[in-house]
């Protein structure tokens, strides 16, 4: 008996787990400030570390999110940083299931852009908001992978110290679907 149960328990779990993985059909984010695949205007880069952009989060669109969406998650991230983790750039997290988008400069660190009720997690720059491109000079334009995450949940509760990595795992964990689009940025020798 324990070894059926046992059988029907990790058939669960399979189930459970990859219906997170699930991509939503016609679950859609776009920016009309950075287009996919094409290179990140230079006032999304960071003012520090050697950058001197505005330090703009960008406008972001999504549409065609899942049935069932109880919140979104937005997340920024650059798998070519030279750390080995890769870099979180920007993770919001609790945003309204009526939301359809994120205004100009809604990564201001603080929060007062964001919807009520949402949240900044804090990311690899050590703050709690948008922190913009700013690979090291020289290197190849990294790629800059925006995501919307649409949740089962209405709040994912997270300590308000969370890494953006914890962030993610809760954001995955709790998934219904996603919508990405990939951009690039890189910055000249000597920059």
């Amino acid at each position: 008996m324990h070894r059926q149960q046992a059988r029907k328990f990790a058939l669960a779990a399979a189930l459970i787990g990859a219906s997170t993985l699930v991509h939503a059909a016609g679950f859609k984010l776009s920016s009309p400030d950075i287009k996919a695949g094409g290179l990140i205007p230079q006032r999304f880069e960071f003012n520090g570390f050697g950058c001197s952009g505005e330090n703009r989060s960008p406008v972001l669109q999504w549409s065609g999110a899942p049935a069932g969406t109880k919140s979104f998650a937005v997340t920024v991230y650059d798998p070519d940083a030279p750390t080995g983790s890769g870099w979180w750039h920007w993770s919001v997290v609790n945003l309204p299931a009526e939301l359809t988008g994120l205004p100009a400069d809604a990564g201001a660190v603080g929060g007062a852009k964001l919807p009520q009720g949402a949240s900044h997690v804090r990311i690899d720059y050590g703050v709690a908001g948008w922190g913009g491109t700013c690979p090291p000079p020289g290197d190849k334009p990294h790629r800059y992978i925006f995501t919307v995450y649409a949740l089962k949940t209405e709040r994912l509760d997270l300590p308000a110290d969370a890494t953006a990595a914890l962030a993610g795992y809760m954001i995955k964990a709790n998934a219904l679907g996603q919508a990405s689009f990939t951009a690039r940025y890189g910055r000249p020798k000597g920059n």
